[in-house]
């Protein structure tokens, strides 16, 4: 039998708007009413419609998760898939569910996340990025709609985002480098067209000007974040008449991709070539040599992109930007303690 707030109504002797305020938790309704119309509820196991609460409310309690770009991340990438379950856990304990956006038709019919998230009644939206993101993830934020970003650069009346200190993050490795004597490093960097690439790029190079370091073009190769292009970079770093000490790669994938091609060449780290890593993924801790790697806190970054989206949905406005320190990771590839 489909019930509709009018019958519950009815049944308890009471207004519509009366069920209506009862049914959401609204104040303004004594104890005896709300029983009544309780009892009601119970006795004739009414479920509320998902729409009609909606539209009372004006909160659907839905979350947009948005993996935005053409060359973009998804739940498979190890990093990220320990931020959302960070996030997913704490966004649940705020009351809300998630629903996520594809955007592989999304991309070639030139479509509006807005658009999308108004058909849905999503109340905001995580974007996570990947590569080569799509303006309308841009246009979300500037039309004010409640997100906040992942490693992307948000900003609108209520949107904001969190990363990590990248530049400090790649200063934290030449350092550690420089106070145990190894001065001839590589660096494996990611695409130019991404903005933590260019901030770790950023940061890798002032550090090498800062404490007099020569930077040897022929020892600096980009890739794309993952293990084939690591590998490949490694292979055009070798092919040169002297080696460096150490490799700093920007993302773990890549790393292990350069201790493949490393082991390939007969080469050995920490012995022949010192390499540093970045995320602090699972893998680290079970590769030959085990990678030495800068975590990135992931459970802190599902935990704030969670509370900061709430306060945004809830009203409040202009969150500022949250940059999380990094932390370096000691293990065998790189050959010495902290």
């Amino acid at each position: 039998m489909n019930l509709t707030i009018k019958d519950i109504a009815q049944m308890a002797g009471v207004s519509q708007g009366t069920v209506s305020k009862v049914i959401n938790n609204y104040a303004g309704v004594s104890e005896k009413t709300k029983k009544q119309v309780m009892d009601v509820i119970t006795k004739m196991g009414y479920e509320p419609n998902f729409s009609a609460r909606t539209l009372a409310t004006k909160k659907s309690n839905l979350i947009g998760l948005i993996y935005a770009g053409k060359i973009n991340v998804d739940m498979t990438h190890p990093y990220f898939n320990e931020v959302i379950s960070s996030f997913k856990k704490n966004i649940g304990l705020l009351g809300y569910d998630i629903l996520m956006f594809s955007n592989e038709l999304f991309q070639s019919d030139n479509g509006s996340y807005l658009a999308r998230c108004k058909h849905f009644h999503v109340d905001g939206c995580l974007v996570i990025a990947g590569e080569e993101v799509e303006e309308a993830v841009f246009d979300l934020a500037k039309e004010g709609f409640p997100c906040i970003g992942i490693d992307i650069e948000l900003n609108g009346p209520k949107s904001s985002y969190i990363m990590t200190d990248n530049i400090d993050l790649s200063r934290k490795v030449v350092e550690f480098f420089y106070l145990h004597s190894i001065k001839r490093i590589g660096y494996i960097g990611g695409k130019w067209d991404s903005t933590i690439s260019n901030l770790r790029n950023k940061g890798f190079f002032e550090a090498m000007n800062q404490f007099g370091l020569d930077v040897r073009e022929e020892w600096i190769q980009y890739g794309d974040f993952h293990e084939k292009s690591g590998y490949e970079a490694m292979k055009e770093i070798l092919k040169c008449q002297e080696y460096p000490e150490a490799i700093f790669a920007i993302s773990d994938l890549m790393a292990l991709g350069a201790l493949r091609a490393l082991k390939e060449e007969g080469l050995h780290a920490p012995h022949d070539i010192r390499i540093i890593g970045c995320d602090d993924i699972a893998a680290c801790r079970y590769s030959d040599p085990k990678l030495t790697s800068v975590k990135q806190d992931k459970e802190k970054f599902g935990k704030l992109s969670a509370y900061m989206l709430n306060d945004l949905i809830n009203g409040e406005s202009q969150l500022k930007p949250v940059l999380i320190d990094s932390e370096l990771i000691i293990r065998e590839s790189c050959g010495t303690k902290q």
